[in-house]
């Protein structure tokens, strides 16, 4: 048996403490940026209450006038700040951007993953992971000048006739800018993401499970349906998830084609809105010329409750994946 030396214990010991530190970096990080925000946002939570998250004003007060002081935070005059807009803004854009990327996404993967082959396959799988390499300023900007006319000369007229069944339709349909446009280019952005991971997922699908549908008389789309999909369905939930976390963090291309609108709920989904992410970065430089920084730690609080819509959502995307585990073992006990 070989004696280790000195020098291999020592050297064990510093890779097993790098180790430990770079697997624990993550959520020492999350936790940092959590207490950080978490304190920014106490002069706001103190100052608006509940109120900050059913509120749909947001509004800086006079700011070179007289100051108000309420639960001992002092604020311009007039100063009140409401989230509730770009709650919703944020949760309808990413929701309709998943509507249309989830769909997308799996037929895309089915194809990646089984349709096509050689040059073909690694030529389009490229693409696609070149899309998400794309930066969102580069999306925005394609978004004003290509996507918000197109939405509002053809494609927004034409889902108005839609409106006399769904309200939700009614026009006008305006610049274009808007909701329907957010989400559809949040659409274009989280397609990539969920394409590719849903891909890695259905080539890990054992061959001789789909040969077996094969060789019991079923199509090429009911052994897809039947006996891929399930298989992989935990992790295309863990798709879906990571899609719809970037969707609602995203802030550069919402920003330039969600129309920016301020105190306002969107009645239609032509309404021009704006994300808490949007608004944090189009309302920094105004919220910096607050004397009593008030103004500051309502946009943190904003950030704070983005995070923690996130994290709920990918709670929420384990809880699902946990769940269909105990399904899965329960029927195997059966």
């Amino acid at each position: 048996m070989r004696k280790v030396s000195s020098a291999s214990k020592t050297a064990d010991k510093v890779f097993r403490v790098a180790t430990g530190l770079c697997a624990s970096s993550p959520v020492l990080f999350l936790v940092a940026i959590g207490i950080v925000v978490f304190i920014e946002s106490v002069p706001s939570i103190k100052f608006m209450g509940w109120h900050f998250l059913t509120g749909t004003q947001w509004n800086l007060g006079d700011m070179y006038g007289n100051l108000e002081v309420k639960n001992g935070v002092s604020a311009p005059a007039g100063a009140t700040y409401g989230a509730l807009p770009y709650i919703v803004g944020t949760l309808a854009s990413s929701v309709i951007a998943l509507l249309i990327a989830v769909p997308v996404a799996i037929f895309t993967a089915i194809i990646l993953a089984y349709r096509v082959r050689g040059p073909v396959k690694t030529v389009l799988s490229i693409l696609v992971e070149l899309l998400a390499g794309i930066p969102s300023v580069v999306f925005g900007l394609w978004g004003v000048i290509v996507l918000a006319p197109w939405v509002a000369q053809f494609f927004g007229p034409l889902l108005t006739h839609l409106g006399v069944v769904i309200p939700f339709f009614r026009g006008p349909v305006g610049t274009g800018m808007g909701l329907l446009s957010s989400g559809l280019i949040l659409a274009l952005m989280i397609v990539p993401i969920i394409t590719a991971t849903t891909r890695d997922l259905l080539e890990q699908v054992p061959i001789l499970y789909r040969e077996g549908g094969i060789g019991l008389g079923m199509t090429n789309w009911e052994v897809v349906r039947k006996i891929c999909l399930p298989y992989v369905k935990d992790g295309l939930i863990g798709a879906v998830a990571l899609g719809w976390g970037r969707a609602m963090g995203e802030t550069m291309a919402v920003l330039m084609v969600s129309g920016s609108a301020i105190n306002y709920l969107p009645h239609s989904i032509f309404s021009p809105i704006s994300t808490m992410a949007a608004v944090i970065a189009d309302q920094l430089d105004s919220a910096l010329t607050d004397a009593t920084h008030l103004a500051v730690h309502a946009l943190a609080e904003l950030a704070l409750v983005l995070m923690l819509l996130t994290l709920i959502t990918n709670f929420l995307a384990r809880w699902l994946v946990h769940r269909g585990g105990q399904r899965v073992r329960s029927g195997v006990r059966a």
